[in-house]
């Protein structure tokens, strides 16, 4: 059995951050993680603004594409753009592996442990945590962070999984396909285009790739929704894919707490509205540190109002987003945000800082 003071379960960049920010503080951590690393994921590949303060704190510096801000553009008669600069810091773009790697290359210069089994059971007690993976053998830890995202077998095995069944205005389940393209960036904001029913997000990630993402409905398909946007398809027309379609959701999630005891659920574990706004990232690393925090003070349920309060930060807009995305009102979000540019404004810094 191997102990140790904080154990987490997922290592994509969120359980990796949190893992770094528990040896930062002084605890012994090991992360749970069967696939291989690099790990890439289905996802824009956008790092808002307020995402690269929080990287550099952990001691890790991405050099990806500087993107100065976000445009907001329609199709067809609502074929309008509202487009933000951002005002205190810029945006990046940057392959997930590559990120993903250098949070890794600085776990390892901190000797964090790394156990490459799946978590199949969890049990707890007054002192700490014991949990079961599948290769025969458990971890025995003070704490317990899940850090394993949308499909979160640690929600669903401490009892903290919520039901995700869609109701009212949050619309029907959505999903996402990316894509890369070797072409010179023609812009250098993060771009998306509104189609009929589904979205295109771009982000420009190295001096000759941007990534395409499509966001919508289940069955949508991508090169329909890229051949919806006219400007976007006759640019790309020439381009050379170089990667398949890499699929991601449903996205939304739902828990019931963050906390049982001392397990405490991070990042999209936690609960998830949508990928429009591609807050996640930034949103999983403050509640990273956030729940770090509250293992060192021994005080889970100080992370359950931290949680809350950073998720008023960037759920709503969010939520909203997502909503008008999948309602009949999309048609007119680009239009409402061009005659009304200092609404937009303040939207699009919300999730900059």
């Amino acid at each position: 059995m191997i102990d140790t003071d904080v154990l987490i379960v997922g290592g994509g960049p969120v359980g990796i951050a949190a893992a770094i920010d528990a040896r930062l503080a002084g605890l012994t951590a090991v992360v749970m993680e069967p696939r291989s690393f690099p790990i890439d994921k289905a996802c824009g590949e956008l790092l808002l603004p307020g995402c690269l303060p929080l990287l550099e704190r952990l001691g890790v510096v991405p050099e990806g594409m500087p993107l100065r801000g976000i445009g907001y553009y329609g199709t067809g008669a609502y074929s309008q753009g509202a487009e933000h600069e951002f005002a205190r810091s810029q945006a990046m773009g940057i392959r997930r592996p590559e990120l993903h790697h250098l949070l890794v290359t600085r776990m390892h210069e901190l000797g964090i442990e790394r156990d490459h089994g799946r978590l199949t059971g969890l049990h707890q007690d007054a002192h700490g945590v014991t949990a079961v993976n599948d290769l025969g053998y458990s971890i025995r830890a003070k704490w317990l962070l899940g850090c394993d995202g949308l499909r979160s077998a640690t929600a669903r095995l401490s009892g903290l999984a919520g039901n995700t069944r869609v109701t009212g205005i949050a619309g029907a389940p959505r999903y996402g396909m990316r894509r890369h393209f070797v072409i010179e960036p023609w812009n250098d904001l993060a771009e998306v285009h509104f189609g009929e029913v589904a979205e295109v997000a771009v982000t420009p990630v190295a001096p000759y790739l941007v990534t395409v993402t499509v966001m919508g409905p289940r069955g949508v398909g991508f090169a329909e929704t890229v051949r919806s946007v006219p400007a976007l398809a006759e640019r790309l027309t020439t381009a050379t894919p170089i990667t398949d379609p890499r699929g991601a959701g449903p996205f939304r999630r739902r828990t019931i707490a963050r906390t049982s005891g001392r397990i405490l659920l991070v990042g999209d574990a936690s609960g998830h509205v949508d990928a429009l706004t591609a807050a996640g990232l930034r949103l999983g690393f403050d509640n990273a540190r956030a729940a770090v925090e509250a293992v060192v003070r021994a005080a889970p349920a100080e992370y359950e109002r931290e949680w809350r309060r950073l998720r008023r930060q960037f759920h709503p807009m969010t939520a909203s987003l997502s909503a008008v995305a999948g309602s009949g009102m999309r048609r007119g979000l680009v239009p409402v945000a061009v005659r009304a540019p200092g609404a937009f404004a303040a939207a699009m810094e919300s999730l900059a800082q």
